[in-house]
C-alpha cells in the first residue's frame, strides 16, 4: 500500500526525528491509512516533553496537564502528545496519574482498542526498546500484510508498530480491547459506547470478549458526562447504518440506560379489530429511523423518538382497539426533557421537538390556505423537508411499502403554493408607516396590534393582500 502523507504530516515527523526525538502518528489515522481512508483527524505521540516540543514549533501553543501540545495548520488543528503511561483511573474516565515514557509500546498499552493501538512514524531515531526482533520486521507491499505478532513494518523512512495486532483486526473486521476489555471499560466507560460507535462506523463486529465486557459492565454509562454520551450517539447517528447502531446499544444493555423512553417502548402492540400491526412500537422506532431519507443525524434522532409518547398514552377502547391519543403531545415534552438531558443547544432542541411534536400532521391536499399556514408555522418553514423525511420513514417503518403517496404528493404541492404567498407581516402591501399615517397614531404597541389583525385576516384569504383595502381596514379598525 502507498501511504501518501500530507506535507504538513511530513513537515512534523521530520522537524521531530531531526531534532533526535521519536515521533509517531497515532490511533484513528494510522488504522485510516491502513484501511486506505481518508484522515480527518491527525494526532502524534513524541517521547519529547511538552517544553521541547513548544522549542521545535514556537507557534504551538500548551494549556493542559496532559501532555498535549497543539499546533494550528491548514489541515486543523493538529494535537501532539508526550508518550505517557497512566496510574489508576478515579472516576471512571480520567487517569489519578500521568508519567512520561520513551517506550512506544508503554503508551499504545494505555490505548483502548488494537485497531487503535498502532503507531505509524519515523524510523530515523528509534529507541533500542522498539527494535524489531530478528524475522519480524517486514517490507510494506502493494497489498496490506497482516503480522501474525507484534511487528514492525518498514517503508522507507517509516516504521509501523503493531503490538497487539491492529491489523490482524482491521483484516477481520473486528474491534477488540486492548488486553483486559473489563479493565479497558473500568478504565473509562466511555469506551463502551465508543466500542460500538467505532464498529457501526467502519461496519466492523465486536470481538466476542469485548462484547461481553460492554454487556457486564454497561452500567457504568451513568457515571459518565450526558454530553460526552450524546456526541457518541450523534456520531452513530451521523453513521451509514445508523439502525445498526442502535440496535447493537441496544443489545449491549446500553440504550436502556441512555434512552430509558424508547426502550419502555419495546413490547407495546397497537392491535385490535381496525389494526393489523406487525411491529411493536420500539420496533418501528428503529425501523422509521433506518428508512428516514436524511442525514441530518437530528432528524433521525427525530425519527427514532417520534412515537415516545406512545407509551404514556396507551389504551384500550371498548371494541378492543389500541389507541395512543395526543401521543404526538406527550411525546414532544418527553424530547424536550431528553434535549436537556443531553445538553442540547436552544436550535437543536427546538427542531427536536417540532418533528415530534408535529409529525402526527394531517395530509390532505383539499386543505385551506390558512390550515397549511398553520402547519408551517408549527413545524418551521425550515424544517419542512425533515418533517416529510421522517414521515417517509414512519410510513416505511410500518410496513407500508410505497414511500410517498400520491395525497403526500399533492399535499406537498400545496406547500409549495403557499409559501409563494405572504406569510409573515412584513409580507403585507402596507407596513407601520402607513398605519401612522393613515389614522394619525404615534409610534407604539397599537401599530404592532393593526399590523396583527390585518396579518390573521392576510392569512385566512390571501386576496385582502391589497394596498387598498388594507389601508380602509385600518380605518375600521381603529374606529
Amino acid at each position: 500500500m502507498n501511504y501518501s502523507l500530507p506535507n504538513e504530516v511530513k513537515n512534523i515527523l521530520e522537524k521531530v526525528s531531526s531534532a533526535g526525538f521519536q515521533i509517531y502518528i497515532v490511533g484513528g489515522a494510522v488504522r485510516d491509512l491502513l484501511m486506505d481512508k481518508a484522515v480527518s483527524d491527525w494526532d502524534f505521540t513524541t517521547d519529547a516533553k511538552p517544553e521541547e516540543i513548544l522549542k521545535i514549533f514556537p507557534e504551538g501553543f500548551y494549556d493542559n496537564k496532559f501532555g498535549t501540545v497543539g499546533l494550528g495548520t491548514p489541515l486543523g488543528i493538529f494535537e501532539i502528545t508526550t508518550m505517557r503511561k497512566e496510574g489508576d483511573y478515579k472516576d471512571l474516565r480520567h487517569p489519578t496519574e500521568v508519567g512520561w515514557t520513551n517506550k512506544i509500546e508503554e503508551d499504545l498499552a494505555r490505548r483502548d482498542f488494537t485497531i487503535n493501538a498502532m503507531a505509524f512514524g519515523s524510523s530515523s531515531v528509534i529507541a533500542s526498546e522498539t527494535t524489531p526482533k530478528a524475522g519480524e520486521a517486514k517490507q510494506f507491499s502493494s497489498e496490506v500484510e497482516i503480522a501474525t505478532g507484534p511487528s514492525d513494518h518498514r517503508n522507507d523512512n517509516y516504521i509501523l508498530i503493531d503490538p497487539f495486532h491492529g491489523q490482524e483486526d482491521i483484516k477481520n473486521k473486528l474491534v477488540r480491547a486492548v488486553d483486559d476489555p473489563n479493565k479497558r471499560f473500568q478504565e473509562d466507560a466511555l469506551r463502551l459506547i465508543r466500542a460500538i460507535r467505532i464498529a457501526t462506523q467502519l461496519e466492523f463486529q465486536i470481538e466476542p470478549k469485548t462484547l461481553e465486557a460492554i454487556k457486564k459492565n454497561a452500567g457504568l454509562i451513568k457515571e459518565i458526562a450526558n454530553e460526552r454520551i450524546r456526541d457518541e450517539l450523534f456520531k452513530i447517528l451521523a453513521s451509514k447504518d445508523p439502525y445498526a447502531g442502535i440496535v447493537r446499544l441496544r443489545e449491549a444493555g446500553l440504550l436502556q440506560i441512555i434512552l430509558p423512553e424508547l426502550e419502555k417502548s419495546f413490547g407495546i402492540v397497537q392491535k385490535g379489530p381496525k389494526h393489523d400491526r406487525v411491529y411493536d412500537i420500539g420496533e418501528h422506532s428503529l425501523l422509521a429511523l433506518k428508512h428516514a431519507p436524511s442525514n441530518n443525524s437530528l432528524v433521525r434522532l427525530a425519527a427514532l423518538l417520534h412515537d415516545i409518547g406512545k407509551v404514556n398514552t396507551v389504551k384500550t377502547d371498548p371494541s378492543g382497539n389500541v389507541t395512543f391519543y395526543n401521543h404526538d403531545v406527550v411525546g414532544g415534552k418527553l424530547v424536550l426533557r431528553i434535549a436537556k438531558r443531553f445538553n442540547l443547544s436552544k436550535k437543536q432542541t427546538d427542531k427536536l421537538y417540532r418533528l415530534v411534536r408535529w409529525h402526527l400532521f394531517t395530509v390532505d391536499e383539499r386543505q385551506t390556505d390558512s390550515a397549511i399556514r398553520r402547519f408551517i408555522k408549527n413545524v418551521g418553514v425550515e424544517n419542512i423537508d425533515d418533517m416529510m423525511a421522517l414521515r417517509i420513514g414512519d410510513r416505511l417503518g410500518g410496513g407500508t411499502q410505497k414511500a410517498v403517496s400520491w395525497r403526500m404528493e399533492e399535499f406537498q404541492k400545496r406547500i409549495k403554493e403557499v409559501l409563494k404567498k405572504p406569510f409573515s407581516i412584513a409580507d403585507l402591501k402596507i407596513n407601520g408607516h402607513d398605519a401612522m399615517k393613515t389614522v394619525n397614531i404615534k409610534p407604539g404597541p397599537k401599530v404592532g396590534e393593526i399590523l396583527q389583525k390585518l396579518f390573521e385576516e392576510v392569512l385566512e384569504d390571501s386576496s385582502k393582500n391589497n394596498r387598498e383595502y388594507l389601508l380602509n381596514r385600518i380605518k375600521d379598525l381603529v374606529a
